[in-house]
């Protein structure tokens, strides 16, 4: 497994993952253990360890992999609304240091963030 990343198997297909979409840049796919009825992680295939690593020269790669996100909740069917979260850092809760956006909706989500 390439660096140790979690994520980085499952791009380079080492661990197998429900994909949702791929194109050159990211790579996006349902998560074992889903939070809301919709639940997916959208990854760029570049190793970023998370938003702190995000520069002025990564940072189209980011914006790219939200774009994707727009774009996945419209084909999930995701009309009422959807949340977006990133954790960066252990005190955040980030457990796999890969540069990853959640997808949640499909129902109404509760205010509490945590």
């Amino acid at each position: 497994m390439k660096n140790d990343c979690l994520f980085c198997a499952i791009v380079d297909g080492e661990i197998p993952s429900t994909k949702v979409f791929e194109d050159e840049l990211c790579y996006a796919f349902r998560d074992i253990n889903p939070q809301a009825p919709a639940h997916i992680l959208v990854v760029p295939k570049a190793h970023i360890a998370s938003v702190a690593e995000v520069t002025e020269e990564n940072a189209a790669l980011a914006g790219h992999c939200l774009a994707v996100c727009a774009k996945i909740a419209v084909q999930e069917g995701l009309t009422g609304g959807y949340r977006i979260v990133s954790n960066c850092g252990d005190d955040a809760g980030q457990t796999v240091h890969h540069l990853h956006f959640h997808i949640l909706g499909g129902e109404r989500l509760n205010d509490h963030m945590a």
